[in-house]
């Protein structure tokens, strides 16, 4: 006895929902939010090392920033209306900014090696850009 809910089938013993038949986001197709993910990875990576006393002060702070990137691109893919979406970009815009200036106060405390920051700091400059870019397609 097969189930059918609308595109999807169920089967006896199999779940309708499988990794194969995922739903992709049209968000998930875009490189920023692709560029995104990855400086979220690299920031985490980054952090590990950073002092037990800035669990809850610098280290929670970057990577909050660096989450909140992709995540209002995603936000903003969702929405209806292009305005909407050009504000969280700009959302994404400003957390870039801020992981930017906290990448500098991690190098100047040395939490940072000089090359891990110089990375990060290039790959948040492109991503800067790339936002930069996404915001004036949309409004054109």
């Amino acid at each position: 006895m097969e189930e059918k809910l609308g595109a999807w089938s169920l089967e006896p013993g199999r779940e309708a929902w499988s990794l194969e038949k995922r739903i992709e986001y049209q968000f998930e197709r875009l490189t920023v939010w692709q560029k995104g993910i990855e400086f979220v990875n690299r920031i985490y990576h980054a952090t590990r090392t950073f002092p037990q006393e800035e669990s809850f002060g610098l280290t929670s702070q970057l990577r909050r920033a660096a989450v909140s990137i992709p995540v209002n691109i995603a936000e903003g893919r969702g929405r209806l209306h292009p305005k909407e979406y050009i504000q969280f970009l700009s959302t994404a815009r400003g957390s870039l900014y801020e992981a930017l200036t906290l990448i500098q106060v991690s190098r100047n405390l040395a939490y940072l090696q000089q090359h891990d920051a110089d990375e990060l700091d290039v790959f948040c400059r492109d991503l800067i850009g790339m936002v930069n870019g996404l915001i004036k397609s949309v409004r054109s």
